[in-house]
């Protein structure tokens, strides 16, 4: 049988200040608790009498108190007479009782509780839960979908996101977002919104069981080894001569992203270490001596590397090299003005070429592809994983041959 009585409770309350005056319901040795609109100081609450004193309003505090302990002795009397409270917690009884007592306030509990399992709900929380730079994607999902289902979105249960919805949903993003790829980033920022609401049991439903989502073959973002070499060793302009050697680094550093290039802090008995921003995993990278010359080179103040010492941030400096990359080949000046024209050796060359290139190279070497992988980060997160060195010996060797190769035509 659950027990109750008043309870003042005092834990909390901050010195000269009033406390809630409480029900406390105990039931299989657990005690949940009702607040109960009365703010009491210690000497305004009699717990012999179980009744408010020395209060203006106690007349009719006690009369509220007094009817708010009935209704939750009401509700024990019902469950019980029915059976229903050996299925039942305290706060079970709690929940029950508070629906009797204060109706409103119980209503706006269950709507807030039912908000948060909607999907718009969902998905912004668990955007909010990402790294900037992936919580920025999200939100151009989000506001995609806000144009697509009008106001309609925000009270979407995840039962309403069916197959149907997003195969419209995909066909809405066709005239501004014509590729395939493209939109695809979009379906599976919210597939996994729909991965982590069924973890969480807020869900059973899901419709990516019939959609699917398909890549589209595109152009490999890559250079071939005599594309890198005449890169490298191409007698750029002086101003982008450190942009093509940031490109250079990165390749060195197995296709090292900007942001976490911008960030390294230090090497360490010849290594670079770092957990990627986007990803989080653990890197360790040997750092080559050629690398190392590029780095002695560019030496920051703050960072490994004077990027930030000199711009904003990590995507100032990647939007002016990717520009600067996209410039780089024969330039000549023509007309009166001296106006530059320019012939770029590889018009869409960007920062992330450095990552696919090394890969691509890797992989023509014969380099197994679980060691490619390795050093590219995509492999899981298992406990074998934990045991680095033995991986990563496999991954120094792989860099040291795709260098070799590169750079001197050494295989």
């Amino acid at each position: 049988m659950a027990t109750t009585k008043f309870f003042l409770d005092t834990r909390r309350t901050k010195s000269g200040s009033p406390s809630v005056l409480k029900v406390a319901i105990t039931h299989l040795r657990k005690t949940s608790y009702i607040s109960l609109p009365a703010k009491l100081f210690p000497n305004q609450w009699d717990d012999d009498k179980k009744k408010v004193v020395n209060h203006p309003d106690q007349e009719l505090l006690n009369i509220h108190i007094e009817d708010a302990m009935q209704q939750v002795k009401r509700v024990i009397f019902i469950i019980t007479d029915n059976g229903q409270i050996h299925s039942m917690t305290a706060a079970d009884i709690k929940d029950e009782a508070e629906r009797r007592i204060n109706p409103h306030k119980a209503e706006k509990k269950e709507q807030e509780q039912k908000k948060k399992k909607l999907f718009a709900t969902r998905y912004l929380n668990f955007a909010e839960s990402k790294q900037p730079s992936t919580k920025r994607i999200y939100m151009v999902t989000y506001r995609r979908m806000q144009q697509f289902a009008g106001k309609k979105f925000e009270n979407m249960a995840f039962e309403d996101v069916t197959k149907e919805w997003l195969t419209a949903f995909d066909t809405f993003m066709m005239p501004t977002a014509p590729s395939k790829n493209a939109r695809n980033i979009h379906m599976r920022n919210i597939r996994a919104v729909f991965n982590e609401a069924i973890d969480d049991e807020v869900t059973t439903f899901y419709p990516f069981r019939r959609f699917k989502i398909h890549n589209v073959a595109t152009a490999k973002r890559n250079l071939k080894v005599e594309d890198l070499r005449k890169f490298f060793e191409y007698p750029c302009e002086e101003y982008a001569v450190k942009y093509r050697d940031m490109f250079k680094l990165m390749f060195m550093l197995l296709g090292i992203n900007a942001i976490d290039l911008c960030n390294l802090n230090e090497i360490v008995e010849g290594r670079i270490e770092y957990h990627r921003a986007k990803t989080k995993r653990l890197y360790s990278i040997k750092v080559e001596p050629e690398a190392m010359e590029l780095i002695e080179k560019y030496r920051g103040e703050k960072f490994l590397l004077n990027i930030l010492d000199r711009y904003k941030d990590y995507k100032d400096f990647t939007k002016r090299m990717n520009k600067t990359l996209k410039e780089i080949g024969p330039m000549q000046r023509v007309g009166r003005g001296g106006k530059k024209e320019r012939k770029p050796l590889f018009p869409k060359i960007s920062t992330y070429w450095s990552r696919h290139s090394w890969a691509t190279i890797a992989a023509s070497l014969d380099i197994p592809r679980d060691t490619i992988a390795h050093a590219l980060g995509h492999g899981n997160n298992t406990v074998t994983d934990i045991y680095i060195d033995f991986d990563q010996s496999k991954v120094d060797e792989a860099n040291r041959k795709v260098l070799d190769w590169v750079l001197y035509g050494k295989k």
